[in-house]
């Protein structure tokens, strides 16, 4: 088992704690550098998808995760980004341009739709978000002129500093790139006053309003970037696909965003990536365990939502920290084998329930 003795606050928020974690990180890193020759197409395809459902999880994880601040409308923001980027990238704006512009707006609409958390919480909170994910899909179909309506728009090939980017591969290494630099900038924010008010607001606001930290600054500027993440999301999205209409960014979207962090585990930038593996993986299990049911059962239209349903179920029942939750316990029992106690995390839980009650 290895033991960490912090003498100097850098070692507490330096990114990398040992070498263990640059070496797994580093390999990691190669692996997916190498995957466009060690992956057929179709299964880049879906690596493609993790990379982008990964930053609208990170953007999710930072507001709901971080912030404490639940958003049952967030596919509204990946519609933002997804729309603006097809439109100025089709009226010949650079992608680089475009794809700022994408993020800007999304931003923007996110620190409007943030203003209400100022005053509710909790499921009213949830209820506000959700109307205004009605409100975005709404928009979408009526307006057009500029959207093409339910009828969907196309959108042209990314453009990267005079790099077309026709191939799979191409865009692969563009959404990595995107990726790594998203997640670096989320956990340097972390590291950051903001990233710690952002924690002791989800903690306690009135703990974390008596030490002097704004809550409107700082639950506005929450919702303001991880919209912004997700309207990057979603401008990968729409590049993606290369067709989007408006019932891509319905609630069930917002549904499965919202499943993927949970199942990933609130609270930590590695549920986001886990979570978004699991939102891929799903699809593609549920298809092959149908050749294995009876008939009546895998031809049944809302089977795949049950699945969803039973998995959310038994996650928030048995394993509330998710997949990095139970990934942890495994990697400390491995840690402790043989003088692993099984109340462990017992008084972690406890605290977490005690700590919520208002």
């Amino acid at each position: 088992m290895r033991f960490i003795f912090k003498t100097e606050y850098d070692q507490d928020i330096r990114l990398v704690k040992h070498g263990g974690h640059l070496f797994w990180y580093g390999a990691l890193m190669l692996l997916l550098l190498a995957a466009p020759w060690l992956l057929a197409e179709y299964w880049l395809a879906q690596l493609t998808f993790v990379l982008i459902y990964s930053l609208a999880g990170l953007g999710l994880m930072l507001l709901a995760g971080y912030t404490g601040l639940f958003s049952l409308g967030h596919a509204a923001f990946l519609g933002v980004g997804a729309y603006t980027q097809a439109v100025l990238t089709n009226a010949g704006l650079p992608f680089v341009l475009a794809l700022a512009s994408a993020a800007a707006l999304s931003a923007a609409v996110g620190f409007v739709v943030g203003l209400p958390a100022l005053r509710v919480k909790g499921v009213y909170l949830g209820i506000a978000t959700l109307s205004f994910g009605f409100i975005v899909e709404e928009v979408l179909a009526r307006w057009e002129s500029i959207t093409g309506g339910n009828a969907g728009l196309h959108i042209k090939k990314p453009i990267f500093f005079g790099w077309r980017l026709d191939s799979a591969e191409g865009f692969y290494f563009l959404c990595l790139l995107i990726t790594v630099v998203a997640t670096l900038g989320i956990l340097n924010l972390l590291r950051a006053p903001t990233g710690r008010a952002f924690v002791a607001i989800r903690d306690s606001e009135i703990s974390a309003q008596s030490m002097g930290i704004h809550l409107a600054h700082y639950k506005t500027l929450s919702f303001a970037l991880s919209a912004g993440l997700a309207g990057v999301a979603g401008a990968l999205y729409a590049h993606q696909l290369q067709f989007i209409s408006p019932d891509q960014f319905n609630i069930l979207q917002s549904i499965d965003l919202l499943l993927m962090i949970v199942v990933g585990g609130l609270g930590s930038v590695h549920g986001a990536f886990l979570g978004a593996i699991f939102l891929i993986i799903m699809p593609q299990a549920i298809a092959v365990l149908k050749d294995y049911l009876p008939l009546f059962v895998a031809q049944a239209p809302g089977l795949q939502g049950l699945v969803y349903g039973l998995v959310l179920i038994a996650f928030v029942l048995f394993e509330p920290m998710g997949l990095y939750g139970r990934w942890l316990k495994v990697r400390t029992y491995l840690q402790l084998f043989p003088f692993y106690r099984k109340g462990l995390f017992k008084r972690q839980k406890s605290f977490q329930k005690s700590d919520r009650l208002k």
